[in-house]
């Protein structure tokens, strides 16, 4: 089902950012990479953190025009020429397992609990993580290209793959490139790589091939990482669809478009929202 849907805000600048979360051993090199400063956070949300930092009480809420906002529904998906907005929820060479709260209020960024304890990689992840705003992966939505796997009932995660470091809570627009089909314990949970509007490489690359070329070896060394994280847990190795294959930027544009029809029927009452999650 397709719907129109749009959202309008006034763009603020974001805040600056607390210090880079723990950090730890990293994992194999992935070779040099030149540091530059990332200069185009989009204009658009304050940042304010509640809580003790390292602690399961803590939280980094969005504030717009003295309101507080979700990042999740508040925060437009297109960016306008062929871009999308990218919320940074892990920012890279760190190890902290930060997400957006679905379930909470507002819609937070906190960090990962399992059985009461905070969650971090078993090393560092390379390349900033976070997600896409205003797409949903529907848990009831069962792929029939990959075996009818469903919809992990998260946001759209994204791997930025710039030189720069970007902000924990920072918005960015950011150039899709491709897609991996990741399943991991029977769940669909899309990749989509892309790379910030200001890496000096941004206009360079606009599809995997120009990624290979760009970026020689960086989509297998994010499908090793990924394929290979919990292992060290004792748990197997997550699978990835389409023969590991990176889909072209036209099939992550396609991606993009059904999860964000998928979060507008969520969002709309179209769908019904059986698994708990907060829509404001």
């Amino acid at each position: 089902i397709t719907m129109a849907f749009a959202l309008r805000s006034a763009l603020r600048t974001v805040a600056p950012m607390r210090a880079a979360r723990r950090t730890m051993p990293a994992a194999p090199s992935r070779g040099l990479t030149m540091s530059v400063r990332a200069s185009a956070k989009v204009e658009a949300f304050s940042i304010e953190e509640k809580g003790a930092a390292d602690s399961t009480d803590y939280r980094i809420f969005f504030n717009s025009a003295g309101k507080r906002v979700s990042p999740w529904h508040e925060i437009p998906l297109y960016a306008g020429d062929g871009q999308l907005h990218f919320i940074c929820e892990i920012p890279k060479e760190t190890s902290a397992k930060m997400e957006v709260a679905t379930d909470e209020v507002g819609t937070p960024i906190k960090q990962d609990i399992k059985k009461g304890k905070l969650r971090f990689y078993p090393y560092n992840i390379n390349w900033n993580y976070g997600l896409l705003p205003q797409t949903w992966e529907d848990p009831a939505h069962k792929n029939a290209e990959l075996d009818g796997v469903a919809g992990d009932n998260d946001p759209v995660d994204v791997v930025e793959i710039g030189s720069a470091t970007l902000s924990m809570g920072g918005v960015y627009k950011v150039k899709p490139l491709g897609v991996l089909a990741m399943i991991d314990d029977g769940e669909l949970d899309w990749k989509v790589i892309a790379i910030n509007m200001d890496d000096p490489k941004a206009k360079l690359v606009n599809d995997v091939a120009d990624v290979e070329k760009e970026f020689p070896g960086e989509i297998q060394k994010i499908l090793e990482w990924f394929r290979d994280y919990k292992i060290p847990d004792g748990k197997p190795a997550n699978k990835f669809g389409y023969d590991n294959e990176c889909k072209n930027h036209a099939f992550t544009m396609h991606v993009v478009k059904e999860t964000h029809e998928a979060y507008v029927s969520l969002k709309s009452g179209l769908r019904a929202n059986d698994e708990e999650l907060s829509l404001i």
